[in-house]
C-alpha cells in the first residue's frame, strides 16, 4: 500500500483543465526528504506546488521506490533534497523517463545521494559547497546572488535569484550546459579548513545545468532552498520559468503571499 497525496485539480482549478487531463507532477519522497509539499511550513514546497496547480498540473506524492511502471505514467519527476541515495533500477527508471520524453528537475540538499544518477546524466559535482565573494546575502558567504545566466528558457527574463547554500555544478559532455553562474571570485573549500588559501578552487562555479536526454529534458539546481516557501518570493521569476519549462507552457504572474499558501492537498489511499 502506498499514500498518494494528491493536488485534485478538478476540484481547485476546473478552468485549467485540458481535454487530454492534466500532467501529472511526481514529487519523490522515499529518499529521507525533509521538504515537502504536502505540509505547511516556511521550508516547505506548498507554495511551489500551488504554483503547478495553477497552470493545471496534477501534483503527487508518495515514497515508493521510482520504477518505471510509475513513471510511464508521470509527465514530470521533481527529485529535491534526497538524503538517501537512488538504487541503481531507479535510476534506470529515471533514464526510460527521460528518453520517452518526459522532464526531471533535480534539487540538491546533499549532492552524494544523487551521485549515480547525476553521473548517467553527465552533471558532477563539487566536494564541498560554495562560498561567494561577490553579491553576498547577509554577510554570510554561503547566501548569495546569481545573476550570470547563458540563454535558456529557464533564464528568460531573469534578473537573478538568490541561493542558500549550493554544491558547484559541471556538464561532464555535451549531454549538458550550465546555465547560471557564482561570480569569479567564488571559492570552494577544497581542504576544508575553512580558510581561503592557495589550496582552494577559486573560480566561476556552475548552479545550474540543463540537459537533454531521448525526447526528454533535466534541470539541476545546486540548492533545494530556491523553491521552499520563505524563500519563493525572492526566487519568484525563476520559479514561473520552471513551472512553465515543466509543463511545456507559458505562464503569467500570478500573485502568491508564501505565509497564506493554505491547505491545497488532499489524502487518498491506494491500495
Amino acid at each position: 500500500m502506498s499514500r498518494l497525496i494528491t493536488i485534485f485539480v478538478i476540484c481547485l482549478f476546473p478552468s485549467l483543465l485540458f481535454a487530454a487531463g492534466p500532467p501529472r507532477i511526481w514529487f519523490d519522497q522515499g529518499h529521507g526528504q525533509r521538504f515537502a509539499v504536502d505540509r505547511p511550513g516556511p521550508l516547505q514546497l506548498t507554495g511551489f506546488a500551488r504554483l503547478l496547480a495553477e497552470q493545471g498540473g496534477r501534483v503527487e506524492t508518495g515514497r515508493q521506490a521510482l520504477d518505471s511502471g510509475m513513471l510511464e505514467q508521470v509527465d514530470v519527476l521533481v527529485l529535491s533534497g534526497a538524503f538517501k541515495p537512488y538504487r541503481s533500477q531507479e535510476i534506470d527508471a529515471v533514464e526510460r523517463f527521460l528518453r520517452g520524453g518526459g522532464r526531471l528537475a533535480v534539487m540538491l540538499h546533499i549532492a552524494p545521494p544523487f551521485g549515480d544518477l547525476l553521473y548517467r546524466l553527465g552533471v558532477d559535482f563539487s566536494n564541498g559547497v560554495i562560498r561567494e565573494r561577490e553579491q553576498v546575502l547577509n554577510g554570510d558567504p554561503l547566501n548569495f546572488r546569481v545573476t550570470d545566466f547563458a540563454d535558456h528558457p529557464l533564464t528568460r527574463g531573469l534578473q537573478g535569484f538568490n541561493l542558500y547554500g549550493g554544491w558547484a555544478l559541471i556538464n561532464t559532455d555535451q549531454r549538458a550546459r550550465v546555465i547560471a553562474r557564482t561570480g569569479p571570485e567564488a571559492w570552494v573549500d577544497l581542504n576544508r579548513d575553512q580558510r581561503l588559501n592557495g589550496n582552494d578552487a577559486v573560480q566561476s562555479f556552475g548552479v545550474v545545468v540543463v540537459g537533454e536526454s531521448g525526447k526528454g529534458a533535466f534541470v539541476v539546481f545546486a540548492d533545494d532552498a530556491i523553491f521552499q516557501n520563505r524563500f519563493l518570493p525572492e526566487n519568484r521569476q525563476l520559479a514561473d520559468n520552471l513551472v512553465r519549462w515543466l509543463l511545456r507552457r507559458p505562464l503569467p504572474q500570478l500573485a502568491l503571499n508564501p505565509e497564506s499558501v493554505g491547505p491545497l492537498l488532499a489524502d487518498s489511499t491506494s491500495h
